[in-house]
């Protein structure tokens, strides 16, 4: 398959998706959710064959993705103003990249591209979208609707991951919104409409943030024309910004002297704070509790699983490799952040009775290792270190995004037999729901991070690169890992142990359940067991290609004076010599 059909299908099925959906009557609900199911199941395939093609040692797809990226360069066409793109040949062929121009005016191109760090996310996307969709056979409210909106909702979130255009990613990014607003509002619960008008005003009011730093990087003039002198080269031509190439604009800031450390420190705040109100971070968190606990149990699992990840994506991919030096400024205080928020969410999530807000402040707990993993930059010695901490807060995201969909599963399958989420008054499950215990024990026990599950791996690489950063920080968040021990065996306690006759006879899980619990328990205790093979092995070069941008952009001689502890960083050793 053509990589510009592969690439444009993983978004595009989706969205054709939900305009059949739409074309289906009404009362036929069970051909509604087969075709919902169909098209979600074969988005999720097509992210298998993007993988295969990737992970293909002779595949032109396992080059880096900047050289991949520059074989697909627009050329001015016949006529004055039009752009087009030759023919791909030789190593552009199923590299994985598509270009074509969209308002050429404007600079804006349908810009799409895969390497391990998005690739990763896609996957976990298709996963996440085909469990969530299997667990909606319950929805019976207005079901052609309902389905319509989450196709569009799969659509926007394979589109974010795959935008290699600023303009493009911000056109999904807000897309996004809309049918998460209307799935919570809707279908939610008691107080939904309350919850949803937070979501949505909380997540537009980043995007402003985000929408002011792309505007940066697109109009700024440039530090040295601002000096007078001449403007730097890249690709040997004089480098003028007005684009929305992400890859390009992380040369340009990697390269030259364009973007001076000045405004690379707003462009960084601009982006954090955007992209930590979806992560969501402290004190950003609020809309996240009443977000999950009002939206349908699907919902909650897209919203956990994969939302929040579009936060930890747009750090890595925008705000520290386009704002380096200002990531570098102001590291400690991100760091600082990050700690706060581990703590913070994890005493908090003890001192919940509500099973479900408790996994929610579970999740700010665990995104705080994200954004500690990004910002212990110790570039000053071994690169290393912070690969390990990028890498630590990617496998994060992706163990979390496993873990908190099962909990949230796990929480709804509970909640449609005893009609409670209060933990005071569950207890007992085990003896009725063996199976369900089993699963739950598993998948908590995977979010606690204990040693063989993929919570574990995410952890130890987060705090083994803060204490090369920080010793304090880094004991501060190792002591987060008791605090979370204490609230999951808790909760576990009272939801599964003792003896609660109310409960005697509940029915155990189904085999849709079944289906559903499967491919995360195999997850959870494969990523644990084999992280290496099943994901760190693809997407770490990736990460080592992020990591190299970053420490090239903060060792630069003319910013040495600016960033003085990146000033001696040597060339990026050992793993970061790998390329993909």
């Amino acid at each position: 398959m053509r990589d510009d059909l592969l690439l444009s299908l993983l978004w595009g099925l989706p969205l054709i998706g939900a305009l059949i959906v739409l074309l289906v009557p009404k009362r036929v609900e069970s051909a509604i959710k087969g075709v919902a199911l169909a098209f979600t199941l074969t988005t999720f395939a097509l992210t298998l064959v993007a993988y295969s093609a990737y992970v293909e040692p002779s595949s032109n797809a396992s080059a880096p993705l900047r050289e991949r990226a520059e074989l697909n360069v627009l050329k001015p066409g016949a006529h004055e103003g039009v752009l087009t793109i030759p023919e791909e040949t030789g190593t552009a062929v199923h590299d994985l990249v598509v270009r074509r121009p969209w308002i050429p005016y404007f600079n804006i191109q349908y810009y799409l591209g895969l390497d391990g760090i998005s690739l990763s996310l896609i996957l976990l996307t298709g996963l996440v979208s085909v469990l969530a969709c299997l667990a909606s056979w319950q929805i019976e409210k207005q079901v052609k609707g309902y389905y319509a909106l989450f196709l569009l909702l799969v659509a926007s979130m394979m589109g974010v991951f795959l935008s290699l255009d600023l303009f493009l990613f911000y056109v999904f990014f807000e897309v996004m919104l809309l049918p998460m607003y209307f799935l919570i509002a809707i279908w939610g619960g008691e107080h939904r409409e309350y919850a949803a008008i937070k979501f949505l005003l909380y997540t537009l009011f980043g995007s402003v943030f985000i929408l002011v730093a792309v505007l940066i990087l697109y109009f700024w003039p440039g530090e040295t024309l601002v000096a007078g002198q001449t403007a730097p080269v890249l690709n040997g031509v004089a480098y003028h910004a007005h684009t929305f190439d992400i890859i390009t604009l992380t040369r340009a800031v990697s390269e030259t002297s364009y973007y001076g450390a000045t405004i690379q420190t707003w462009i960084f705040a601009l982006f954090f704070i955007g992209f930590a109100i979806k992560l969501p971070s402290f004190p950003f968190h609020t809309w996240l509790p009443d977000a999950h606990v009002q939206a349908p149990t699907p919902i909650s699992m897209i919203l956990a699983g994969v939302l929040l990840k579009i936060g930890g994506y747009g750090l890595i991919r925008l705000a520290w490799p386009l704002a380096p030096l200002g990531a570098q400024s102001l590291s400690f205080q991100v760091a600082a952040i990050g700690v706060f928020s581990i703590l913070y969410g994890a005493l908090v999530a003890m001192a919940q009775t509500d099973f479900k807000k408790l996994v929610a402040y579970s999740s700010v707990s665990h995104m705080g290792y994200v954004t500690l993993g990004m910002a212990v930059m110790n570039l000053a010695g071994d690169p290393r270190y912070y690969a390990y901490g990028v890498n630590g807060a990617m496998f994060m995201m992706i163990a979390h995004g496993i873990t908190s969909t099962g909990m949230f599963f796990l929480v709804g399958v509970i909640y449609e037999r005893a009609h409670t989420r209060d933990l005071n008054k569950l207890g007992g499950l085990f003896t009725s729901m063996p199976a369900y215990g089993a699963v739950s024990f598993l998948i908590f026990f995977g979010s606690m991070g204990l040693p063989g599950l993929c919570g574990f791996i995410a952890e130890v690489f987060v705090v083994l690169s803060a204490f090369n950063y920080s010793p304090l920080l880094a004991v501060l968040a190792a002591a987060a890992v008791v605090i979370t021990a204490g609230y999951i065996l808790w909760t576990l306690q009272r939801v599964f142990l003792g003896k609660d006759e109310h409960h005697r006879g509940l029915p155990d899980l189904t085999l849709r359940e079944w289906a559903i619990s499967i491919p995360l328990v195999a997850l959870t205790i494969g990523l644990g067991v084999l992280p290496q093979s099943l994901l760190l092995e693809w997407m770490g070069p990736s990460v080592s290609e992020m990591v190299r941008s970053v420490a090239s952009a903060t060792a630069r001689p003319d910013v040495a004076e600016v960033v003085k502890p990146a000033a001696n960083a040597p060339t990026p050793p050992g793993p970061l010599a790998q390329r993909r």
